[in-house]
Parts: structure tokens; C-alpha cells; sequence
């Protein structure tokens, strides 16, 4: 089982991006995670079907996040969350792969186990990737230790994130090394080639912005109309 779960967005400020994604998405801030300060961060998210936006921002100075933001010229998409049943399985096809995971972290947070595998951004390109394990309830509207004890009262439970675009200079080679990292096929329709998961779907597609390979966009379902905010553009699930 592979799921999506989690888009993180970074910005040089966090207050205009929780005004602008609670009228966006519909939905309240489920929770703020003071966990995230020890990488010099403050964050927010909402809770849309069991699935989970995270808006971003450094606190200090000479943060990874900081840099990232540097690098990509303003806010922008930073971080997708993936879950399995698996987590076993997972680390040992990275070992497989040689792929380095820079942070292996395993917590019990408000009677919720979680276990991280955050795997280096070198080594997968595209954007961070996390690929997490969660319990001891495994449903998509159980457990999941990053949103707090009771996020589920917050949720939105008619949206969701189904989708997120990575834009590469070379898509073909972006969605291989994917597919390899996730033991998921992928297809191509037309100028997009697409992973399918459990619950969820990766897009990659050609660099149209200018801005270099990176989190582009996500899809939610159930949004009315396209937006933008965050350097990523909202766009309605297209089936």
C-alpha cells in the first residue's frame, strides 16, 4: 500500500499563506506542530479527507527550508508525504537502490506511532520526499501523527489532495527514477507521465515557469475553480 498523504509548501512568511489556503480550501487550520522548530520552522495544516496541507516558514536564519526558497525564488512547493503498510520493505529497497536517507525517525505522539523515512533530495530529485509508516489505526482518517491529537474535527471531509505535478527538466528521467523509489509503474498521456498510487497520483511533466525542476502543483478533490497561492497552483482532480 502506498498513499499519498502530505503536500508541504514553504514561504518567506507563514500568516499570508494560512489566509490565503483557509479560503482556498473552505477549511480551518487542524493544527500547528511545534515539533517542526527544531529545523527552525513554524508551521500550519488543514485536514481535507484524511489528507494534509502543510504551510511552511523559517523562524531563523540558515534553515534548509530558507535555502530551498532561495534557490527557487519565492514559496513555493516543497515537501510530498507518502504512507505504506510496509516500512520494512521500504528501507530495504532504498538500501537496494543506494538510495541515502538522511533522517529515519520514529515517534509516539499523542498515542500515534509514526515512522519517517526522508529520503535525500540528490538522490530522488523532483522535490522531498518522505515515505512514512502510521498507526496503530491505518485507515486514511485514522491515524496520523503530524496533524495533532484530533485533527479530524478540523477535517474537510469533501476534499482531498489526489494529485501533485513535479516539473523536470527531464521528465523521462524524473518518472524512472520514481518509479523505481515507489516499485510503481508509470504511463505516459501526451506530455505528462503519471504513478499511480493506492490513494493519490504523481504527474510529471516539462518546466514551463522558469524556475527549475520542483513541487509545482496539486490536485484537490472537490475545489471549484483552479487558484494559486504558495508558488503552486490548486487545480481541481481531473480524474
Amino acid at each position: 500500500m502506498l498513499r499519498l498523504r502530505q503536500i508541504a509548501v514553504v514561504a518567506d512568511e507563514l500568516a499570508p499563506q494560512v489566509a490565503d489556503f483557509t479560503r482556498i480550501l473552505g477549511a480551518e487550520v487542524c493544527y500547528r506542530d511545534p515539533g517542526v522548530g527544531k529545523y527552525g520552522l513554524e508551521n500550519a495544516l488543514w485536514a481535507l479527507g484524511g489528507t494534509f496541507l502543510e504551510a511552511l516558514a523559517p523562524t531563523r536564519p540558515d534553515t534548509t527550508a530558507g535555502r530551498y526558497l532561495d534557490r527557487r525564488g519565492g514559496p513555493t512547493g516543497y515537501m510530498l508525504i507518502l504512507d505504506t503498510d510496509d516500512i520494512a520493505a521500504v528501507r530495504l529497497r532504498m538500501t537496494m537502490l543506494g538510495m541515502r536517507i538522511v533522517e529515519d525517525l520514529t515517534v509516539d505522539l499523542h498515542g500515534q506511532q509514526a515512522t519517517a523515512l526522508h529520503l535525500h533530495p540528490r538522490d530522488t530529485g523532483g522535490c522531498l520526499l518522505s515515505i512514512d509508516r502510521h498507526g496503530p489505526n491505518p485507515a486514511l482518517m485514522g491515524s496520523y501523527a503530524w496533524a495533532g491529537p484530533d485533527w479530524q474535527r478540523a477535517c474537510r471531509p469533501d476534499r482531498a489532495i489526489t494529485g501533485v505535478v513535479l516539473a523536470a527538466d527531464q521528465p523521462m528521467d524524473l518518472i524512472g527514477r520514481w518509479g523505481a523509489i515507489l516499485a510503481r509503474p508509470w504511463e505516459q498521456r501526451g506530455d505528462t507521465w503519471r504513478i499511480r498510487l493506492d490513494h493519490g497520483q504523481i504527474d510529471v511533466v516539462p518546466v514551463r515557469d522558469g524556475r527549475g525542476e520542483g513541487l509545482s502543483a496539486i490536485r484537490v478533490a472537490g475545489l471549484a475553480a483552479p487558484a494559486h497561492a504558495c508558488g503552486i497552483d490548486l487545480l481541481p482532480e481531473d480524474g
